[in-house]
């Protein structure tokens, strides 16, 4: 922790408080971006409407969708790659939806933006192989990694054994960190050869929950706050501690040292907390992320939903809900590193267990 203290001194400290204050101030014009386009969008639906959709607003915000928008009526097409067995591979860009008004070749979005038969009596599979603004958003955070690391590397080679400057003073703490921290106390002797799981782990969690918060386009992407997403990384890790468990890991689920008449309790408690671990995982992540951005959605919807009953409601509730908007928006900073974090520790503890050798457990 020593490496973390010396980021957070001096002049770094105002730099990061100015950072986290844009930061807030940009997320706040964000929202107010989506909210605005979103009552727009039902005015245009139906002139009786009177009330912003609060709910709406959420769910666009933090589902995954076919296109990216930017700011009012403005989105970026993402691709749309489909295939069926009656009409082979398809692709084509998602403006022929027009938002979702539209359909094209048979196919249409319904209200949860996933695509489906125009004609609904249609049982045909649909295989949804699209790029769609989650697909992007991974593809942004792993360039973005790539172009970070590679960089660090060449850093190094260039001045070997001399200390680190520029960006590397960030990027360095944190892999000394997951090393020392987390890897070397929770796995062991072996950490080195579970190490690049560890930091692929943290860091594209950690580089999308912030692009999450901070987006680099308007309209940031959800991606960890997507459960298909959660799961596929939990889905990893459940993979890798049960391929690598050695044969106290497996004598300690199905052979542990209890009485013989224990098994039929013991064992398969086991065997559930071997499927459990994983899906605590997933579901850790997936709440947290999601439950931040719905809490700063809604914060900031109270305005719009007063408003929309009296305009001095609205401004009366305004300095409130932007206060809290702003809390809120700084604290997941910290949550976004908090889940990378849990995450990729619970991992590494998952991983000690399965390869801890027998003498370790004699001597506990």
């Amino acid at each position: 922790m020593p490496y973390f203290s010396a980021l957070f001194s001096g002049y770094r400290t105002s730099k990061i408080l100015v950072l986290s204050l844009f930061y807030a101030f940009f997320t706040l014009a964000l929202h107010a971006s989506e909210a605005e386009h979103t009552l727009e969008k039902g005015h245009e639906n139906t002139h009786s409407e009177e009330k912003m959709d609060a709910g709406k607003l959420i769910m666009e915000h933090i589902s995954d969708s076919h296109d990216w928008h930017l700011w009012g009526h403005t989105s970026i097409p993402l691709p749309v790659i489909v295939y069926t067995q009656s009409q082979g591979l398809l692709v084509f860009s998602s403006s022929r939806f027009n938002h979702g008004h539209d359909a094209y070749n048979g196919f249409k979005l319904n209200e949860k933006n996933h695509l489906v038969w125009e004609n609904e009596a249609n049982t045909e599979a649909i295989y949804d192989l699209s790029i769609t603004k989650n697909v992007l958003a991974m593809f942004i955070a792993v360039l973005t990694l790539l172009i970070i690391m590679i960089a660090v590397a060449r850093t190094y080679s260039r001045r070997p054994g001399q200390a680190p400057r520029g960006f590397v003073n960030i990027i360095e703490p944190l892999i000394l960190f997951l090393r020392d921290d987390i890897a070397k106390s929770s796995i062991g002797p072996k950490y080195e050869r579970y190490m690049s799981l560890i930091l692929s782990i943290f860091f594209f969690i950690f580089v999308n929950n912030i692009f999450g918060l901070i987006p680099i386009f308007p309209g940031g992407a959800n991606v960890t706050g997507n459960i298909a997403i959660t799961m596929v990384l939990a889905l990893v890790v459940f993979l890798t501690v049960n391929i690598i468990g050695n044969k106290y890991y497996w004598k300690h689920i199905f052979l542990p040292d209890v009485p013989k008449a224990m098994y039929i309790i013991i064992v398969p408690i086991e065997i559930l907390g071997v499927i459990l671990r994983p899906f605590v995982l997933m579901l850790r992540l997936f709440a947290n992320i999601t439950a931040g951005h719905i809490i700063i959605l809604g914060f900031f919807s109270l305005i719009f939903i007063f408003g929309a009953m009296s305009p001095g409601l609205g401004y009366a509730v305004s300095p409130l809900s932007v206060a809290f908007t702003l809390f809120m928006s700084l604290l997941e900073l910290l949550v976004a590193f908090l889940q990378a974090f849990v995450f990729t520790l619970l991992t590494a503890l998952y991983i000690g267990m399965a390869i801890e050798e027998h003498h370790h457990a004699e001597h506990h």
